[in-house]
């Protein structure tokens, strides 16, 4: 399973930038991941910094990329 490293490292390499962890955190939960809250988060329900949204097509791309997320609805194939 990819660490957040691996792809912080490959958002880099493909859209030139190093997203934060909690936009990738952010972008997880987004995508139906259930979130984990850290031990020093001042409120479980709000978000200080979420993901900008120019930058979560790019964190998503990683991702399913690592195997993370699973190919979009227009990438799969229809099996009817």
């Amino acid at each position: 399973m990819a660490t957040y490293k691996d792809i912080q490292k490959l958002v880099k390499v493909e859209a030139g930038f190093v997203p934060e962890t909690c936009w990738i955190a952010h972008v997880l939960e987004l995508n139906g991941f259930p979130p984990r809250v850290s031990h020093n988060r001042i409120s479980p329900n709000a978000r200080k910094r979420p993901c900008p949204p120019d930058k979560r097509p790019a964190i998503e791309r990683a991702l399913r990329k690592l195997g993370r997320l699973p190919p979009p609805p227009s990438a799969r194939e229809d099996t009817n």
